[in-house]
């Protein structure tokens, strides 16, 4: 590592307006750019020998999730403990959710605990809005049901500005399980909100309800159920995961069927910009969203997607509980 890696610096003082992160739907284009620009500073961190920094030393995270998760939940343990807070993992099998406890009770006794900021996932939609509601700690949700994943179009974002240096004017195909999928409607809202030109790709059934001025709840977005003409000059793809434990009903023929339509092969992608990228918010299901050259190809910022996530949420946390008075 070079001596530049090492250094010490300030992070802009400026800070979020806002006491939780529940969805990206009511941000403003300069707080994702702010959230943005600060995930900057915090991957030269990670680029570290020693990956440390004191700015949220004295505070306590409590990572509480309702339902299984690797990446987001190790992000988020490895972004607290990298900015010196107290980190504890609780998950809802073997806590007092299996007795009975209401999600209320159960955050007001993480509260009491000492929890500044709480980080949720819950298998149902609006959990954390309720946790935000009966707490003065800190909530941020990473994973609620259909609902919403802040965090993850965070890095998502993050990772498309890294490549080709802005937002604004870019074209961003979403395909696959639209319907399902918080992560697709969490992209959508800031994708939008930060200036690209967003389609959605995949069978009518696995898109939200439509109405005269796009899909139901979402900003305006292009719907084109042809992946050729979807990708036609796209900057970048994001498949996204069959969620078959969130399918109520048979709402496509069989997975044969989508791969033959929907699945992201070379062949397909030549319908994209040359520079095009893919990004999947994992986990994969294999040979199903992606073809397997694609996921190891040159096209593919998946693995930068996984570390992004952690330079994303270190950006959060400091900006909504960080010392300004200690260098990075």
């Amino acid at each position: 590592m070079g001596s530049t890696m090492c250094r010490s610096f300030t992070v802009s003082p400026a800070m979020l307006k806002r006491r939780h992160v529940l969805d990206l739907d009511d941000f403003a284009a300069a707080e994702i750019e702010l959230i943005l620009n600060v995930g900057l500073s915090m991957r030269e961190v990670l680029d570290r020998p020693i990956r440390r920094a004191p700015a949220l030393r004295g505070r306590t995270v409590i990572n509480m999730f309702y339902e299984a998760s690797t990446r987001t939940r190790v992000s988020f343990e490895l972004a607290a403990k990298t900015l010196s807070a107290d980190v504890v993992n609780v998950s809802a099998s073997g806590s007092s959710v299996e007795k009975g406890e209401s999600i209320v009770d159960t955050i007001r006794t993480l509260e009491a605990l000492g929890a500044d900021t709480i980080v949720i996932r819950h298998g149902r939609s609006g959990a954390p809005y309720l946790a935000a509601r009966n707490t003065s700690a800190t909530v941020i949700n990473a994973g609620d049901g259909w609902h919403a994943h802040p965090t993850q179009a965070l890095l998502d974002l993050f990772t498309l500005r890294a490549r080709f240096g802005r937002l604004k004017g870019l074209s961003v195909v979403i395909v696959g399980d639209v319907l399902h999928s918080r992560v697709a409607r969490s992209n959508i809202w800031g994708l939008t909100i930060c200036g690209a030109h967003v389609t959605l790709c995949a069978p009518h059934t696995l898109l939200p309800a439509s109405g005269q001025a796009g899909c139901v709840g979402l900003p305006p977005v292009r719907v084109e159920p042809d992946l050729a003409r979807a990708l036609d000059g796209a900057h970048a793809v994001m498949a996204l995961r069959m969620q078959h434990e969130r399918q109520e009903g048979a709402l496509i023929p069989n997975l044969r069927e989508y791969v033959s339509r929907y699945q992201i092969t070379r062949a397909r992608l030549t319908r994209a910009r040359p520079d095009a990228l893919v990004l999947h918010p994992g986990p994969l299901n294999e040979g199903i969203e992606l073809a397997p050259d694609i996921v190891m190809s040159d096209r593919s910022v998946i693995q930068d997607q996984v570390t992004n996530g952690v330079a994303i949420r270190m950006a959060l946390l400091y900006l909504l509980h960080g010392d300004r008075d200690v260098e990075i």
